[in-house]
C-alpha cells in the first residue's frame, strides 16, 4: 500500500499527535505534514481549542493543497473523557484505508521538582503519574484497538522520551519516574507485538515553554535546540524507518552518527 516509486514518504496517514498545540508538538505537526500523502488525516490533540485552532489555521492551505485533512481535539487526557474522545474522533476520520496509523505520544508535564522526601501526599503523585504515564497507555491501547492489523499497514508508535528515562536526576523524581516507567512500557509493546513500529525518542532540550520553568524554578540554563530541528530528526527517522523497535534513540547521538558518517564518506 505505501508508494514504492517514492519511498521518502509516510503514505496516505492516519497521525495522531498529542500535546501539538505547543513547542515540540507544534514543530511535529508542521514538519509531519509535509511527507504525508493525498487522502491522509492529522489529528491534533491539546488542552487548547484556542492554540489548535491557530496551529491548523497555519497548515490549512498546504494540508487542503495535498488533499488531506486536519482535525483538532481539545481534550484533557488526564481524564477518561479526553481519552475516550481521542480514541473515537480517530476512528471517525479514518474511512478510506490507510497505509500508515502513526501515533505520537508527545503529551507531557514537568511537575514538581523537589527532593524524595517532600513526596507524602499520594493526589499529587497519583495525578502526575496518570496523565505522564497511565494516559499514554491507555491512548495506545485505544488506538491499536481502533485500528487492528491488517494486510501491509504499517502502524507506529513514538514515545516522546528524555535522557531522564535513563538516567537519575536529584529532585526529579516525579519526572525521571514518569519518563523511565514510558520507557518500559513501550518496550513491552514492542515486544508484544511485533508488527508495531515502537520508537522511544530523546529530543533534547528545546526552546519551549518547559525549559522556561525548568530556568525559573532551578537556575539552570541549557543551550536549546529549535523545535523545528528534532521535530526534522524524528521525521527522518520515520521515513527511513530503519531503527529496532522498542530501541531508545537520542538527538545528540543521532547526531554524532550523522556527523562521523559526513566526515568519513
Amino acid at each position: 500500500m505505501l508508494d514504492v516509486t517514492n519511498p521518502r514518504t509516510l503514505g496516505r496517514s492516519i497521525c495522531i499527535i498529542t500535546g501539538a498545540s505547543r513547542g515540540f508538538g507544534r514543530a511535529l505537526a508542521h514538519k509531519v505534514s509535509r511527507w504525508l500523502q493525498p487522502g491522509s488525516v492529522l489529528l491534533l490533540v491539546a488542552r487548547s481549542e484556542t492554540l489548535l485552532q491557530e496551529l491548523k489555521g497555519e497548515l490549512w492551505s498546504f494540508i487542503v493543497d495535498q488533499q488531506s485533512a486536519v482535525h483538532c481535539v481539545a481534550a484533557d487526557l488526564s481524564t477518561r473523557e479526553g481519552l475516550d474522545e481521542t480514541v473515537r474522533v480517530a476512528r471517525q476520520e479514518a474511512v478510506t484505508e490507510m497505509d500508515r496509523v502513526l501515533l505520537i505520544n508527545n503529551a507531557a508535564s514537568l511537575g514538581n521538582l523537589s527532593n524524595f522526601a517532600t513526596f507524602t501526599g499520594i493526589d499529587e503523585v497519583n495525578s502526575y503519574l496518570s496523565f505522564n504515564v497511565s494516559s499514554a497507555l491507555v491512548l495506545t491501547a485505544g488506538i491499536l484497538q481502533a485500528f487492528p492489523r491488517v494486510p501491509l499497514q504499517q502502524r507506529s508508535v513514538v514515545n516522546v522520551s528524555s535522557t531522564f528515562a535513563l538516567r537519575p536526576l536529584p529532585s526529579w523524581v516525579l519526572y525521571c519516574t514518569a519518563k523511565a516507567a514510558r520507557e518500559m512500557m513501550f518496550r513491552v509493546l514492542a515486544e508484544e507485538q511485533p508488527h508495531v513500529k515502537v520508537l522511544s525518542y530523546s529530543p533534547g532540550p528545546m526552546d519551549t515553554d518547559m525549559q522556561r520553568d525548568i530556568l525559573r524554578l532551578t537556575g539552570v540554563k541549557n543551550h536549546l535546540l529549535p523545535c523545528q530541528e528534532s521535530a526534522e530528526k524524528l521525521v527522518k527517522l520515520l521515513l527511513d524507518d530503519d531503527f529496532v523497535s522498542g530501541t531508545h534513540l537520542d538527538f545528540f547521538k543521532l547526531k554524532k552518527l550523522t556527523s562521523r558518517d559526513d566526515t568519513t564518506m
